[in-house]
């Protein structure tokens, strides 16, 4: 298998980082190849902006559709081309990041804004009666896997379904959702560590352990079960799930197919 991990922390002794080490060890220890995007070593980019698409004539920025135009048309900057090649190359994606503020760091937002371009890592189909957009569980990354490696201050129990902060799996549904199963991805249950400012010793070794046994059992973990949207549960163009499916529920958690809906 082919692995990039995509790493977002500034300090290369912080535990996020030994995590995304833990991890190309791991992989590489059962014969994977593992690529490594470190984003503040690379001084990514994290602003999308008129120097993203040169070739790009129009005097209003129109950041969609410069961004379908610069991509089939070859003219995406040559940072993000390498990016989406790495993309193309690997099997499996890891994003590592410390949970701030409720979302990732700027300059993995920033990554996934540039590099998931209009036609690579999305797309809007014209309506009609079998299909309507490469997305959601369709498109260029499909059939590859992905899962979220973070780590938050919190003690687990503030982000359990009563906790204060609300549920971790609610909390990262708009990466594990919104990103990676929209652009195709399958997507793995996240590997969380919680109270990452008070890790001991003990605890970073039971942490590494853990990490250790979910890169090997990566093939063979069962992904989210999110609704595809053109998989037939989805009005068309509404793109509302149909009433019969999952009666007067709302949220989140509607997206997830569960075996009796």
């Amino acid at each position: 298998m082919k692995v990039l991990i995509v790493l977002a922390h500034p300090e290369k002794s912080s535990l996020t980082c030994s995590l995304a080490h833990i991890a190309k060890e791991s992989f590489e220890a059962i014969g994977d190849e593992v690529q490594v995007s470190d984003l503040y070593a690379m001084n990514w980019k994290s602003s999308v902006d008129r120097d993203d698409f040169p070739a790009y004539k129009p005097e209003r920025l129109f950041v969609c559709a410069a961004s379908k135009d610069a991509t089939q048309n070859g003219t995406l900057t040559d940072d993000v081309v390498a990016e989406q090649q790495k993309l193309l190359w690997a099997d499996a994606l890891l994003l590592v990041f410390p949970f701030w503020w409720f979302s990732v760091p700027a300059i993995l937002k920033g990554w996934v804004e540039r590099v998931f371009s209009f036609g690579f890592g999305y797309g809007i189909g014209e309506y009609n009666d079998v299909h309507w957009g490469d997305r959601y569980g369709e498109g260029t990354l499909f059939g590859k896997r992905a899962m979220l490696i973070t780590s938050v201050g919190g003690w687990q129990t503030h982000y359990s379904a009563r906790g204060i902060n609300g549920p971790i799996d609610d909390l990262l549904y708009p990466i594990n959702h919104g990103i990676l199963f929209y652009s195709g991805y399958e997507v793995l249950p996240p590997f969380v560590v919680y109270r990452s400012d008070s890790l001991d010793a003990q605890g970073f070794a039971q942490v590494s352990e853990n990490l250790r046994k979910r890169t090997a059992s990566f093939k063979e973990t069962i992904p989210i079960n999110f609704r595809r949207q053109n998989g037939g549960d989805y009005a068309i163009p509404s793109l509302e799930l149909h009433e019969e499916l999952s009666p007067g529920c709302s949220g989140m958690g509607l997206h997830i197919k569960k075996a009796d809906n």
